[in-house]
């Protein structure tokens, strides 16, 4: 199974969402769709969980990693895993959904516990290496 994530910044904090099935955060994104390109997937998710006020072009979004792992959800299923980088500041507001329940503008002294396995193991460090978070 593809999925993607898109990270966006402001203030050196990731922005990350709480499912409202999930014990934990998460990127913003999920599963490509058939028919669909993960740049294309990456844009319809950040429509979706972001809300109709929050305001980015999509053509400043970039392709930075890709990954394998096993899925959090059933600890079984492998994912390949992409990762976008919003190369703009987002603007407009976050609404929340029946999907999300909450946002959070994410540093590394807000601790690792609230975390997705994803954002854990693979997305903090990379951000934390490139020095775009604090």
């Amino acid at each position: 199974m593809n999925v993607v994530g898109t990270m966006f910044f402001k203030n050196k904090k990731l922005l990350i969402d709480k499912p409202r099935k999930r014990q934990t955060y998460q990127m913003i994104g999920g599963r490509v769709e058939e028919g669909e390109t993960p740049l294309e997937a990456a844009i319809r998710e950040c429509h979706e969980e972001l809300g109709d006020e929050a305001i980015f072009d999509s053509n400043l979004i970039e392709l930075v990693m890709e990954f394998d792992e096993i899925a959090t959800s059933d600890g079984k299923t492998p994912i390949h895993f992409y990762v976008f980088k919003y190369n703009g500041l987002l603007e407009g507001k976050l609404n929340t959904s029946y999907e999300i329940e909450n946002f959070k503008w994410y540093e590394s002294s807000d601790g690792t516990d609230i975390l997705s396995n994803t954002l854990k193991n693979e997305v903090v460090p990379y951000c934390l290496k490139k020095n775009l978070i604090k």
